[in-house]
């Protein structure tokens, strides 16, 4: 791999002694690694060394993070279309760590696209609390919505947004933020060879200031006593250790905390980046030569104050009102034909001629850019209601009254998942289909067959 004149010598100075083997760590394999969906049942039979049919490897600073091997994959096996995992680069999986999710807590996913980081915090909010993932780019934006209903999330907004609007609407509303910055990507060079030819010092500067303005929006919008963790993928010390010490600078209500380090992370440089504080050795920069996986930098903040004393936080846009009941009355029939479980009217909301369900006292949206409001649970069409794909991914086969469970390696699940009709015997009704008993889609019985409603977009086996 060809690097930049300028990069290889800023990592010489950086690195000193440790540069060959830095620079020996790129004409290495990349590590793969995939994270467990808690908000899916886990079979018994799956442990530290198997998942379905693979053979994993536990990594040591994600409690859900596993290795795989890359000859296998997962991303083609019927496991992922049930969101059981989430495929997800090694590293990155410290970052949500740092977060240490609560429980019923308003978070922030700032800069979330694709949704690896956003689905982690959803998996360890297990349903509880309001989750807002937000992406500036739509196409991202998009990207990020169909990956947090792959993983049966339930409790998150997705928006697409500048942070300064968000900041407008959301002023120390939020318990917890996560930053993921856009960044030079200089930690991705071995992952993504493409990066290397995007990489100029003139970018490096570009990406620091917009970092700045990115964090002082977060900030903005986190209560007293909140947690804020901001992250990289680049080696660059301007927008690592730099970033956080202009931060702090600007920011006298905040305070660095120790970022969770095991073996073979290292800390913050206060050489790296001239005035930074002692205390930035509470940072972690991991290293590709140091660990299986790639470049990152992360830190933990925290605003001055207690949560405890800041519980009652409303937007600028208020609370999201529920649906009436009028509106509510074609679900209710298919709930009442097809599952087991009942929604509560306080939490189901119109959007337009579909229906969600919305976390509690969730903002109101009229003042933003939304592209998913909650689950989706379906749309009302003439006379009837028709469920969505989003909410079948959520439920479990234990919620609905006809279920027919596939085996992974079955022709029939491969067929299912192909759009093709299933001939197979059920009662007549809407029917949720699963792989082992992880729920994948509906299909609709006559009593003879099962007709296939996996979305076509998502056909592909």
């Amino acid at each position: 791999m060809k690097l930049p004149v300028n990069f290889e010598e800023r990592m010489k100075r950086m690195l000193g002694d440790e540069y060959d083997e830095f620079i020996t760590a790129y004409s290495q394999e990349n590590h793969h690694a995939l994270r467990m969906n808690r908000l899916k049942k886990k079979n018994q039979d799956d442990n530290d060394e198997n998942i379905g049919k693979f053979k994993v490897r536990k990594l040591k600073w994600c409690s859900d993070g596993y290795y795989y091997d890359n000859d296998t994959a997962p991303g083609k096996d019927p496991y992922h279309e049930a969101g059981v995992y989430y495929i997800q680069e090694p590293s990155a999986m410290a970052v949500v760590e740092n977060l240490e999710v609560g429980k019923n807590e308003k978070i922030l996913d700032l800069c979330a696209a694709p949704g690896g980081k956003t689905t982690q915090i959803a998996s360890a909010m297990q349903g509880s609390g309001f989750l807002v993932a937000n992406e500036i780019i739509p196409s991202r934006a998009k990207i990020l919505s169909e990956n947090i209903e792959r993983m049966g999330v339930r409790n998150c907004l997705v928006t697409n947004e500048t942070p300064d609007r968000l900041a407008d609407i959301f002023g120390g509303y939020f318990d917890r933020i996560l930053v993921d910055a856009p960044c030079s990507g200089e930690g991705m060079f071995r992952k993504n060879p493409l990066a290397v030819d995007e990489w100029s010092e003139e970018n490096v500067r570009m990406c620091a200031a917009r970092q700045d303005d990115v964090i002082d929006a977060a900030a903005a919008m986190l209560a007293p006593g909140g947690r804020l963790v901001y992250s990289t993928c680049t080696f660059a010390p301007e927008e690592d250790e730099g970033t956080i010490t202009r931060f702090l600078e600007r920011h006298s209500d905040f305070h660095l905390c120790p970022a969770i380090s095991v073996e073979g992370f290292d800390c913050g440089n206060k050489a790296f980046y001239d005035g930074a504080p002692e205390e930035i050795d509470k940072t972690v920069r991991i290293w590709p030569h140091h660990v299986a996986g790639e470049g990152h930098y992360l830190a933990v903040v925290e605003r001055e104050g207690n949560l405890e004393n800041n519980t009652v936080r409303i937007s600028a846009n208020g609370t999201a009102a529920a649906a009436n009941r009028n509106d509510t009355a074609l679900y209710r029939e298919f709930e009442m034909e097809n599952l087991k479980i009942k929604l509560p009217d306080s939490r189901i909301f119109r959007f337009g001629e579909q229906l969600c369900l919305i976390p509690e006292d969730m903002c109101g949206i009229n003042k933003l850019k939304v592209l998913r409001v909650g689950l989706h649970l379906g749309t009302l069409k003439k006379k009837r209601f028709e469920p969505s794909h989003a909410l079948a991914i959520a439920l479990s086969p234990e919620d609905v009254c006809r279920n027919v469970d596939l085996k992974s390696d079955s022709a029939e699940v491969k067929a299912f998942l192909n759009g093709q009709t299933l001939n197979i015997t059920a009662e007549k009704g809407w029917v949720l289909i699963s792989v082992d008993g992880y729920s994948l889609g509906w299909g609709k019985s006559d009593g003879r067959i099962i007709k296939n409603h996996y979305p076509k977009g998502l056909r592909k086996f």
